[in-house]
């Protein structure tokens, strides 16, 4: 069985659902360190006038928790719910997603982690995708580092740890062999779509492809019927 593992992100980019497709199981690292100007909340979005950043204010003291990091009230949604309008109206498949978008960012979060995994949930209910989801903070899983990422998948009877590119500067790859576990990295690779105004932008929000190119195009595109 093939798990992954990542801290959850708002609005993530294609190749974090990239992941997500091409594993049986996923685990939202809620319990990992905030780590501020990262991807945790916030991500791009490319509108009529060029990128949009879309930010989510929160609260947090140096070394809390991803689930402790508290969002500030302060109308944020509103104003992202119109910079999405503002730049997806004219897509393809806007009236098919944005109601979904709408939905999501209408109620109220006062924690990041919970808003980030309600969104990537969100993601996956719109392309249809049916993965078994589960909390690090629900697993007490009290390690750290590499020996942290195997419990985790030791404890979901797992065999394969999938882990992205960048895995390849921090893993202690023996010590997965120690464990029986096969530890493969993700090769994905950018990928270009249909998108409004002007060149392409790699790497944006994965609301952009699923805007430009809906469902079955955008699953399409990301093999999800194919192996990693």
């Amino acid at each position: 069985m093939i798990v992954s593992i990542h801290q959850p992100q708002y609005l993530p980019y294609i190749g974090y659902i990239y992941k997500i497709l091409k594993s049986d199981v996923f685990v939202f690292l809620d319990d990992a360190q905030y780590k501020k100007n990262e991807w945790q909340n916030r991500n791009r979005i490319k509108g009529p006038n060029g990128l949009i950043w879309l930010t989510v204010p929160v609260s947090f003291n140096f070394g809390n928790k991803i689930n402790e990091a508290k969002i500030v009230q302060d109308n944020w949604s509103k104003k992202h719910l119109n910079s999405i309008k503002s730049a997806y109206s004219k897509s393809k498949y806007f009236k098919d997603f944005f109601p979904l978008i709408e939905s999501f960012l209408s109620k109220d979060y006062e924690n990041l982690s919970v808003l980030n995994i309600a969104c990537v949930k969100m993601i996956l209910e719109y392309l249809g995708v049916k993965k078994e989801i589960v909390i690090s903070s629900t697993l007490g899983v009290n390690k750290t580092r590499t020996e942290r990422l195997i419990e985790i998948v030791k404890k979901l009877n797992g065999d394969i740890y999938l882990s992205g590119d960048g895995g390849h500067g921090y893993l202690d790859e023996e010590l997965f062999e120690k464990n029986n576990i096969k530890l493969f990295y993700l090769n994905y690779k950018t990928i270009s779509y249909a998108q409004l105004w002007g060149d392409f932008v790699e790497n944006l929000s994965v609301i952009d492809i699923i805007f430009n190119e809906g469902r079955e195009n955008t699953l399409r595109i990301l093999n999800y019927d194919k192996a990693f």
